[in-house]
């Protein structure tokens, strides 16, 4: 089974990019998605942080307050390493688990911080779903309402975007709203299995 890691800047679309592939058949494991049930209530990581970050960063109910956990790490570098060295690892164990439940020609990996935690060597081939600065900081108050300041942080503290197309083995430019997305995830779809075929002829050999 071919392993392709899906990354991206925040705002690039990568969400979208993941949905067309699971219409294609294809499963798709999302590190964002792990992280979130990791931090639900009763998980051992969402005692961890609450030693580590104190009570602030909870609901009433006992739930972790993400909004006030992010105005924390993306202040302060310190905060958030410590954040990650929590949940990475985790993370990271996660993904090799439901990897080994996998049985398809291929599978996405679905890692937005995949250079910055050193997770490439987990994937086969790398797809990078692109997009300029300038479209990302407009998604991102559009959607989520966000401070510049606060985009301008997130965007600042993961790989540039020229890093990202540099170690790209594929890439998706989604700087526009129409509909070749889908025609290009397409592409992808066929591409992925068509090495994954070629791979089994070359064991089959």
């Amino acid at each position: 089974m071919i392993k392709i890691g899906l990354t991206g800047g925040i705002g690039c679309g990568k969400t979208t990019v993941a949905k067309i592939f699971e219409q294609l058949k294809t499963p798709v494991i999302d590190a964002d998605e792990i992280a979130h049930r990791l931090v639900a209530i009763g998980q051992p990581a969402l005692a961890r942080i609450q030693q580590i970050f104190g009570a602030d960063v909870f609901n009433p109910d006992g739930s972790l307050n993400r909004k006030g956990l992010a105005d924390i790490i993306f202040s302060d570098r310190k905060q958030k390493e410590k954040l990650e060295s929590i949940l990475h690892p985790l993370v990271f164990q996660s993904i090799q688990s439901e990897l080994k439940r996998v049985d398809t020609p291929y599978c996405i990996v679905c890692i937005p911080l995949l250079f910055e935690t050193n997770m490439n060597h987990l994937v086969d081939r790398i797809l990078v779903v692109d997009c300029p600065v300038k479209t990302q900081i407009d998604r991102l108050q559009k959607r989520d309402n966000m401070t510049i300041e606060r985009i301008q942080s997130i965007i600042a503290s993961q790989v540039s975007r020229d890093y990202r197309r540099a170690y790209a083995n594929d890439l998706i430019d989604n700087s526009k709203t129409d509909n070749r997305l889908a025609e290009e995830v397409k592409k992808l779809h066929n591409l992925y299995l068509s090495i994954s075929a070629s791979q089994d002829k070359l064991v089959c050999e």
